[in-house]
């Protein structure tokens, strides 16, 4: 079978979104660009991590390659808008590769479908001599996996990471105590040894 890279550098559009209710959603990442919509579904965990690390990424190129680090979208431009429909999962991510391309000041952000691997986020090289795909080897197993691939300027990856900061914080507020999802119906607290509250 044959593997797909789906690649937009750069997309009309990239942002993370979720289908159905606080405590049943469905977490994505979507790309548009050149009439083509590419869902991917992945874990809330990697959204929250995936900004975390690309905020990371932002501060490193600018220490070390004085990429200018551009300040938070104003409210007014943020992009609220649902995911576009249809909603087709292409497939779910296993791991995210990151990378800054020193040459074209951009962002490189790889989600990679989940093989047998555990999930995970890997920072690529960022070193200006080495090639963006360093890391595929011919005899990695995961060559046949499905890929999206997309390619960001600095301006556009922080408006991914507020919005993907937005779409994580929009869940189910956290319980005081215990940190777990609070449910409408209230949860099993283990501060509370099991006892609502």
């Amino acid at each position: 079978m044959t593997h797909q890279v789906h690649s937009f550098e750069p997309p009309e559009r990239f942002v993370a979104g979720t289908v159905g209710e606080p405590g049943d959603r469905t977490f994505f990442l979507q790309a548009r660009g050149g009439g083509r919509v590419i869902s991917v579904a992945l874990e809330k965990v990697q959204v929250s991590l995936l900004a975390e690390k690309l905020e990371e990424l932002l501060v490193e190129a600018n220490k070390r390659f004085g990429v200018s680090l551009p300040d938070l979208p104003q409210t007014s431009t943020h992009d609220n808008e649902p995911l576009d429909t249809p909603v087709d999962e292409e497939f779910r991510v296993g791991t995210l590769g990151l990378a800054f391309d020193v040459d074209t000041s951009t962002v490189v952000i790889e989600a990679i479908e989940a093989g047998d691997a555990e999930v995970e986020i890997e920072l690529g090289p960022d070193d200006p001599d080495e090639p963006d795909d360093a890391d595929e080897d011919d005899d990695e197993p995961d060559d046949d996996l499905d890929r999206l691939r997309v390619r960001l300027s600095p301006e556009a990856t922080r408006a991914f990471i507020d919005r993907a900061r937005r779409v994580v914080a929009a869940g189910r507020p956290p319980c005081p105590l215990c940190g777990q999802p609070l449910d409408p119906a209230g949860h099993l607290c283990p501060r509370h040894n099991g006892y609502h509250r």
